[in-house]
C-alpha cells in the first residue's frame, strides 16, 4: 500500500516567500536571492515529506505566484500585450514577465495591465486566468519544471513526483479573448506539448506524475467529456514508461465516473473527505489495472483526522481491490493548509489537542497506512481526541442555539421594497451622479502594523495605540476630504485582517500565530479557527466607526465583514452543517449593524466577497446553498430603517450564473470588481435588468499600477451605456489595505477626477 501527497505549502514556515518576493519587487535583492529562499523552502518541504515517510512527493508543487500562471508560462500562452516586457527589459527576463503577467507592469516606459484573476475553484486561493485567442499556439517556453525535478531527485530518488495541472482543466480554467472558437477546442494543440513535456520528466527519470483535472468533478459537456478521452489517450499512445496519477477533489466525480476510472493512466485520485459517498460508485465501475488513490485526510481544514471513519473507506476499497491497488493520500492539495501546528505553544491544549496542519496530516496519511496494515496501536490516541471534541462544554452553548432556533422570516426581511428604501436614501444623502467611495480599508504601512505589534509585547499601553489610531483615522479623513470622495470611510487602520478581527471579539472562534495560508501571490491570510457555537459579547466596531464620523460632515460607512465570508474565510468545524454556523455569524452581524444604525451611521457595508466562492461545485446543490447563503446576508442586514443603506462587496468572481442570488440579497448598493475585465461583469446585471445600485470597480487595487483617468472615464462611460445612471457609484475593486499610500492616493485621485468628468459628460450628452 502507498502513501502520496498531492501538494504542499509553499509559502514557507515563517512565510519566507512572501517576505522574498515582496523584496524583488521592491528592487532590494536579486533574482539570485529570490531563487535561493525558493530552494531553501523546497528542501525544507521535501525533507518533512520523507520524514513523514510519504512515498510519493510532489515536486513542481512550488510557485512564485501562482500555479495556473506557471502552466501559462510553461507553455508559451503569453498574451501579446506583454511582449514588451521581453524585448525592453534587460535583464531577468522570464521571470519579471511571469510578475508583470500576475501583477502588471509600470515602469521602463511601459503601462500594461495585469491579467484577470479568480478564485481556484470553491476555495479563497485566487488564480491567474490563462487568455486564449481562436489562433492560439503552445511551446514550452519556460524550463522551470525541469531543473526543479532534477533538484528534487537529487534528495528524494525515485519518490519525486512531478505536478502538472491537466490539459483539460487548464483550457476549462482560462477565458476565450476574442469571439468565434470555444478553448477547449484547442486541445488538439495543445496535447503534444504535454506529451513533449511528460516524455521529457521520463527522460530524467521520473517514475511517476501528478495530472490535475479538478475539473473531472464539474457538470460537463458531450465536448468536454470528449476533450478527457481525447487528450488521455493521446497521451497514452504517445507517452511509456511512466506512472500518470489523475487527480480530481473538491466533489464527487458522479456522472463522470465512468469517464474517469476508463481513462488510460495508472492511478486515480478521489476526494473522500468531500464525497465520501463516490467510493462506491468508483469501486462499482473501476477496471482491474486502475490503482486508486484515497483523498481520507481533509487537505482545506485543520481538525485532526477520525482514523475509524477513515479506515472504513479504506478497508472498503481495500476489500474490493486488495492493498497492492491502494494509496493512501490527503483529499486534495495542502496548499490550502496551515503548515505545522508544533509552532502552535499558545493555543488552548485541549482545542489543539482535535487539530492537525500540514506536516501533521502527512503524519496521519502514514500513521492511516500503518493501521489497515495491522498496527491498532495507533487508534487509541486518536479516538481519544474525537471523542474529546464531540463532548467538549467549549463547543457547545444553548443560548445560541435557542436563538437559531428563533430565527423567522421577518428577520431576513427590510421593511420595505428597493425603489421605496432608495427614495428615502437619495433624499437623505443628496449624492450626484457617481458617486465615489473606496471599499473600506486604506494601506497598512510598517508604522500601523508596528503599532500592533508593541500593544501585543506590551511596548505600548491600549490608551497611547488607541491614541495613534486616532491620529490615522483623522488623517485619513481629511486627506479623502480634500480629495473629494463623497462617502468616506475610516481606513481600518486598527483590524489585522476583515475576518480575523471580527474572529477576535466573537466567541466561538480560536486564532493561531503561525496558521498562515496563501491567497494569492505574496497575499497570505491567517484564518481563525470556528470550534464552537459563535455568539457576538459586546460592540466591536462601533467606537471606532463613532470616533471617525465624529470628525467630518461627509457620510461616514461602518465597515462589517459579512457571515458568508467570515464562513468560507474561516476553518469551520466540521460537526454542524455549515448553514447552522453561517446563520450563528449572521445574527452577531446583525446586532452589530443594529449598534451602528443607533450610533447614526447610516450607510453601513457587509462585505460578502466569498459568497460566490461558496457555491458548491455542481449545480444540482447550487439552490440549496444559494438558498441559506443569501438569507444569512439578509439576516444579517435587514433590522435597520429604510433610509439606512447598505452596501456589500464582492471581487473576482463570475456572477452570471447567480445574478438572480445577488438580487436577492437586496443589497442597496453592491460593489463589484470589474476593472480586469474591462467591465465584462457588468454584463451580467444589464442583462438581469439588475434593480439595485452598483459600483463597478475602475481600477485593479492587486496590482502597484495607477491608472490614469482617461482610463477611470473609459470604464464608466461603459458602464453607464450597461446600467442606469443614477444607480452607478465610482470605487476601486477592493479594499486598499496591501497597497502603498504614493500609488493609494494618485489612484484615487484620478479616480474621484474621472467621476467628475464622466458626469459633465453625461450631464453634456442628456
Amino acid at each position: 500500500m502507498l502513501t502520496q501527497n498531492l501538494g504542499y505549502p509553499r509559502i514557507g514556515s515563517q512565510r519566507q516567500l512572501k517576505k522574498a518576493c515582496e523584496q524583488y519587487w521592491a528592487g532590494r535583492i536579486s533574482l539570485s536571492d529570490l531563487n535561493q529562499a525558493a530552494r531553501l523552502i523546497k528542501d525544507e518541504n521535501w525533507q518533512a515529506q520523507l520524514e513523514a515517510g510519504i512515498d510519493l512527493i510532489p515536486c513542481n508543487d512550488f510557485s512564485f505566484y501562482d500555479q495556473v500562471l506557471d502552466m501559462s508560462l510553461l507553455l508559451g500562452v503569453i498574451p501579446q500585450r506583454y511582449a514588451p516586457v521581453l524585448s525592453e527589459v534587460k535583464t531577468n527576463k522570464e521571470i519579471d514577465l511571469y510578475f508583470a503577467m500576475a501583477r502588471g507592469y509600470q515602469k521602463d516606459g511601459l503601462d500594461i495591465i495585469a491579467m484577470e484573476m479568480t478564485k481556484w475553484l470553491d476555495t479563497n486561493y485566487h488564480y491567474i486566468v490563462p487568455e486564449f485567442t481562436a489562433r492560439q499556439e503552445f511551446h514550452i517556453f519556460y524550463e522551470n519544471i525541469f531543473a526543479e525535478h532534477h533538484s528534487a531527485k537529487r534528495l528524494l530518488g525515485n519518490k519525486a513526483k512531478p505536478v502538472l495541472l491537466g490539459p483539460v482543466s487548464y483550457l476549462l480554467l482560462g477565458k476565450e479573448k476574442e469571439a468565434g472558437f470555444e478553448r477547449v477546442d484547442l486541445i488538439r494543440k495543445l496535447v503534444p506539448v504535454y506529451v513533449e513535456v511528460i516524455n521529457r520528466l521520463r527522460q530524467q527519470g521520473a517514475e511517476w506524475i501528478q495530472l490535475d483535472e479538478p475539473c473531472l468533478a464539474l457538470d460537463l459537456s458531450k465536448k468536454e467529456k470528449e476533450a478527457f478521452e481525447f487528450a488521455y489517450r493521446s497521451i497514452a499512445n504517445r507517452v511509456s514508461g511512466i506512472n500518470i496519477i489523475l487527480a480530481t477533489y473538491f466533489d464527487a466525480l458522479l456522472d463522470n465516473t465512468s469517464l474517469a476510472v476508463n481513462l488510460p493512466v495508472r492511478a486515480l485520485h478521489i476526494d473522500l473527505v468531500r464525497a465520501p459517498a463516490q467510493l462506491d460508485e468508483v469501486l462499482a465501475e473501476i477496471p482491474d489495472h486502475l490503482q486508486l488513490s484515497l483523498g481520507v485526510v481533509d487537505g482545506r481544514n485543520v481538525w485532526k483526522n477520525d482514523y475509524e471513519k477513515s479506515l472504513a473507506l479504506i478497508n472498503k476499497a481495500v476489500g474490493k481491490l486488495g492493498t497492492g491497488r491502494i494509496i493512501i493520500a490527503p483529499s486534495c492539495s495542502l496548499l490550502h493548509s496551515p503548515i505545522d501546528l508544533d509552532l502552535e505553544n499558545n493555543l488552548d491544549p485541549e482545542i489543539k489537542s482535535w487539530m492537525a496542519f500540514a506536516k501533521q496530516k502527512l503524519n496521519e496519511v502514514n500513521e492511516l497506512r500503518q493501521i489497515a496494515e495491522g498496527n491498532t496501536s495507533l487508534l487509541s490516541a486518536n479516538k481519544e481526541a474525537i471523542k474529546s471534541r464531540r463532548s467538549s462544554a467549549q463547543v457547545h452553548q444553548q443560548a445560541v442555539k435557542d436563538r437559531i432556533a428563533a430565527i423567522t422570516e421577518t428577520d431576513a426581511t427590510r421593511r420595505s421594497a428597493f425603489p421605496v428604501r432608495q427614495q428615502l436614501q437619495h433624499e437623505r444623502f443628496n449624492f450626484p451622479l457617481f458617486p465615489t467611495t473606496t471599499i473600506g480599508s486604506f494601506p497598512q504601512t510598517d508604522d500601523i502594523r508596528q503599532l500592533r505589534s508593541k500593544l501585543k509585547k506590551g511596548e505600548l499601553t491600549a490608551a497611547e495605540y488607541d491614541r495613534k489610531i486616532e491620529e490615522a483615522i483623522t488623517d485619513a479623513i481629511r486627506w479623502q476630504e480634500e480629495t473629494g470622495l463623497d462617502v468616506l470611510v475610516h481606513g481600518e487602520f486598527e483590524r489585522n485582517d476583515m475576518v480575523e478581527y471580527f474572529g477576535e471579539q466573537l466567541q466561538g472562534f480560536l486564532f493561531t500565530k503561525n496558521g498562515w495560508v496563501q491567497s494569492y501571490g505574496s497575499r497570505c491570510v491567517k484564518p481563525p479557527v470556528i470550534y464552537g457555537d459563535v455568539s457576538r459579547p459586546e460592540n466591536m466596531t462601533v467606537r471606532w466607526s463613532q470616533f471617525a464620523a465624529s470628525k467630518t460632515q461627509k457620510p461616514m460607512k461602518g465597515m462589517l465583514t459579512g457571515p458568508v465570508t467570515i464562513l468560507q474565510w474561516s476553518f469551520v468545524r466540521d460537526d454542524q452543517p455549515r448553514e447552522v454556523t453561517t446563520n450563528q455569524i449572521a445574527l452577531a452581524i446583525r446586532d452589530e449593524v443594529t449598534a451602528l444604525e443607533q450610533a447614526g451611521i447610516g450607510i453601513i457595508q457587509i462585505d460578502e466577497p466569498a459568497i460566490r466562492e461558496g457555491l458548491p461545485l455542481r449545480k444540482a446543490k447550487h439552490a440549496y446553498y444559494l438558498d441559506w447563503a443569501v438569507r444569512a446576508f439578509r439576516i444579517s442586514a435587514s433590522s435597520v430603517q429604510d433610509s439606512t443603506q447598505i452596501h456589500t462587496h464582492m471581487c473576482y468572481s463570475e456572477f452570471n450564473d447567480i445574478i438572480g442570488s445577488i438580487a436577492a440579497m437586496d443589497a442597496d448598493v453592491i460593489t463589484i470588481e470589474t476593472s480586469r475585465s474591462q467591465m465584462e461583469l457588468l454584463h451580467a446585471f444589464s442583462n438581469f435588468e439588475y434593480p439595485n445600485e452598483i459600483g463597478p470597480g475602475v481600477y485593479d487595487i492587486h496590482s502597484p499600477r495607477v491608472p490614469g483617468t482617461g482610463e477611470m472615464v473609459s470604464l464608466l462611460i461603459k458602464a453607464a451605456e450597461l446600467l442606469p445612471v443614477r444607480n452607478l457609484w465610482v470605487n476601486p475593486d477592493c479594499g486598499l489595505k496591501t497597497r502603498k499610500w504614493p500609488e493609494t492616493k494618485a489612484a484615487l485621485e484620478n479616480m474621484v477626477a474621472a467621476a467628475k468628468l464622466a458626469r459633465q459628460q453625461i450631464q453634456t450628452e442628456a
